[in-house]
């Protein structure tokens, strides 16, 4: 399984996570995609700090090979299904605080 794959299943499974599982429905909300845009340029400085300096490095054979910010465009996905999902469970277990 190449690491586009493996990005790509992330963002499906986050997205299912928010819409069906935890029904947050954070895709769908303006205030997700607002915090989405002021974390999106500290992952683009973490992912070319990191991979400009060699300290994480990707096969080539493995990614489509399209960079931004020196690190793959799947990076941007695997991001983006890591804050979805943290974001989507944090709204979910604050929901289910209150309710108690």
């Amino acid at each position: 399984m190449t690491y586009t794959q493996i990005a790509l299943m992330a963002v499906f499974i986050a997205a299912f996570l928010d819409l069906e599982v935890l029904q947050t429905k954070l895709l769908k909300r303006k205030v997700f995609w607002t915090s989405y845009a002021i974390i999106l340029p500290f992952q683009l400085l973490t992912n070319w700090w990191l991979t400009s300096r060699n300290i994480v490095m990707y096969s080539e054979d493995t990614i489509l090979g399209l960079r931004i910010a020196s690190a793959p465009l799947e990076d941007l996905f695997f991001g983006f299904a890591l804050i979805l999902s943290v974001m989507a469970t944090w709204v979910y277990l604050g929901r289910k605080a209150h309710k108690n």
